[in-house]
């Protein structure tokens, strides 16, 4: 699903013009980014919880020449740990 999908789907739903409803999950999205930013972690009961992590330095190699080796440094990455409701509800489908 798409932003754009999504945006067509709540609009139809609850009669509220698409502009409004693109703004209102354009202004969600740039929170949570804003948040993870910062080092926060965004909790949506239910739905699951967004976190940084550091993925620690490791070496990397080419899979068609083992021989080369690369190193990757540390960097952060975005962790989603799925919240109760939806671990059930996708397990279920």
């Amino acid at each position: 699903m798409t932003k754009r999908e999504l945006v067509v789907r709540i609009s139809k739903e609850t009669g509220i013009i698409q502009e409004d409803v693109y703004t209102v999950i354009q202004k969600t999205l740039d929170y949570v980014t804003e948040a993870l930013v910062k080092g926060d972690h965004i909790e949506f009961r239910d739905f699951g919880v967004f976190e940084i992590t550091r993925r620690k330095a490791r070496i990397g190699r080419n899979p068609n020449r083992p021989t080369d080796v690369v190193e990757i440094p540390e960097r952060k990455v975005v962790k989603f740990k799925p919240g109760k409701l939806m671990k059930a509800r996708v397990l279920k489908s």
